[in-house]
């Protein structure tokens, strides 16, 4: 297998990689956005320093391809963007992705993706979807069980809104990721925490018991390209 190209993210080669496929079949769903085309065009670009073979699915106005369930379960990867997971969830849900991205999932498709492309695997997590406060969201599609929270250290308001949340039961205890970092599950099970850059790394979090929330980091195993990257910049 090619090794990573330096120009792609190293979280995205290790979702191609994972396909175990020299040139995998990659689909890029950009419902979060709206299916905004320069998010596209962005996407394809990166791809293109790689032996992927692109698509996409659209859904607004309408599905760009006549057979949604056809293009996504003959894929190697599934990417999702990130944007609005409330907005994306609902419009999946009327369109039957939910039931068509469970079967991929089921398939061994790679699953895979940043922020709400992320949480949305989930029963739920934390998320700017409905205004700029943090709120919870609930509607996840639960292949994997838990909550998830993206951008954990990044933005200040993240940890404790997810703690805070996790804590009162609102949502059940689960993940949080620094942006860099994935956690990859292999059936239903957390195989390891990954990064794309140093220091990025995960955390459980989880009810204390006392009513609080109990929070245990999950140190990553930094991706070859990473490393290297780290190396030129020393």
């Amino acid at each position: 297998m090619a090794a990573p190209s330096p120009d792609v993210p190293g979280l995205i080669s290790h979702a191609l990689e994972l396909s175990g496929r020299r040139a995998p079949r990659v689909c890029l769903i950009n419902t979060p956005m709206g299916d905004d085309p320069r998010v596209l065009v962005r996407l394809y670009s990166v791809l293109s320093a790689t032996a992927a073979r692109v698509t996409h699915l659209e859904l607004f106005p309408m599905p760009n391809v006549e057979d949604p369930e056809d293009q996504l379960l003959s894929q190697d990867v599934i990417f999702v963007g990130g944007g609005s997971v409330a907005n994306m969830v609902a419009v999946w849900r009327v369109h039957e992705l939910d039931r068509i991205l469970r079967a991929a999932y089921q398939a061994g498709i790679v699953l895979s993706g940043v922020s709400a492309g992320a949480i949305c695997w989930f029963e739920g997590g934390t998320t700017d979807s409905f205004g700029v406060r943090l709120r919870p969201f609930t509607a996840g599609l639960g292949l994997l069980k838990g909550s998830y929270c993206p951008h954990y250290s990044s933005e200040p308001a993240r940890r404790p809104a997810f703690q805070s949340l996790v804590a009162d039961g609102t949502l059940p205890a689960g993940l949080a990721c620094d942006d860099g970092a994935a956690a990859h599950f292999v059936d239903e099970s957390l195989a390891e925490i990954v990064a794309g850059r140093p220091e990025a790394n995960g955390y459980r979090v989880e009810p204390d018991g006392a009513g609080g929330a109990a929070e245990t980091p999950l140190p990553a195993r930094l991706l070859p390209g990473a490393r290297a990257a780290a190396g030129q910049q020393t």
